[in-house]
């Protein structure tokens, strides 16, 4: 599906995600894209006791300590969605094939979920971050295909960073916390590999916004191949190491470390009531998306 970024226009890349990603999306969720879009655009509107079917996430915890019983806010929703990117760019996101690497599937998925949302009359806005302990650059909201091409155009910009201090996402999600002041439609699309410590304002995020991680990842992330001695390099660091993956045991220790990361940031997100998607380079972005809309709607009923 994806094809390297690096000779193409964003007028390309758009035309090309038109053909082949959105008039299919189109068909496969016949118009009804508030399956993606679940919960979000809305605005306070009351208080009401809690029910056992209501969402968590939209518990009044202040409200409820007073009260001394559950209470949940009730929201109307608005006309217009406002979304925003907050986007990882850091030296891990350019891992891959060289024709596919994370990066080529961020590209991807932002412009097309951000042409679904302008063309129902919507606003899109990004924050872009490169792994230097701040946010690199801002793209304020606004809304029609001009706005699509503007992102795809600034996100082809972004340099690729060979080496960077280790990366901490803490910035990114503080960044949109204080750029983002109405309720919002939040993507974080990163692969998560950073520093401790972003938890407290995800949480935080999630709280005033409705918010959804994107997960890109790569097979060769999670399981090693057999293909004798080989350098792995560090992709935040450059530290290169040496390793022998026909030892068995050292292929099963590293497809285990790679399985309990998941299963931590799973937790993390779950905690901070995030709905997530795992985008991997190797499948189909129309499936991915079909899959995520299911989910999401099944959680709406």
């Amino acid at each position: 599906m994806n094809t390297s970024t690096s000779a193409q226009t964003p007028e390309r890349i758009l035309n090309r995600l038109d053909w082949q990603v959105i008039r299919r999306l189109d068909g496969y969720l016949q118009g009804d894209y508030r399956s993606l879009f679940y919960g979000s655009g809305v605005d306070f509107a009351d208080l009401r006791e809690y029910q056992p079917e209501d969402d968590v996430r939209y518990i009044d915890w202040n409200v409820s300590a007073r009260m001394n019983s559950p209470y949940v806010r009730k929201y109307v929703e608005d006309r217009e969605v406002i979304a925003w990117f907050l986007l990882d760019l850091s030296p891990s996101v350019d891992f891959g094939r060289v024709d596919n690497q994370k990066r080529t599937v961020l590209i991807d998925f932002v412009a097309t979920l951000a042409r679904l949302l302008t063309r129902h009359g919507n606003r899109v806005g990004a924050i872009m971050y490169g792994s230097t302990r701040s946010v690199q650059h801002t793209v304020p909201a606004r809304g029609g295909r001009n706005q699509v091409l503007r992102l795809i155009n600034d996100l082809l910009k972004q340099p690729y960073l060979s080496k960077a201090p280790a990366t901490d996402l803490a910035p990114l999600f503080n960044g949109g916390l204080n750029a983002i002041k109405k309720r919002s439609l939040v993507f974080i699309v990163s692969d998560f590999i950073s520093t401790p410590g972003w938890e407290k304002p995800l949480n935080t995020l999630s709280r005033r916004h409705e918010v959804i991680a994107i997960r890109l990842w790569d097979p060769r992330e999670m399981d090693l191949p057999d293909v004798g001695v080989i350098v792995m390099e560090d992709a935040e660091t450059g530290e290169q190491l040496y390793v022998d993956t026909h030892d068995k045991k050292f292929r099963q220790r590293f497809r285990e470390a790679a399985n309990q990361r998941e299963a931590v940031l799973s937790e993390t997100f779950k905690r901070s009531g995030v709905d997530a998607l795992s985008l991997s380079t190797e499948e189909d972005l129309i499936r991915a998306i079909i899959r995520f809309a299911t989910i999401r709607r099944q959680r709406g009923k």
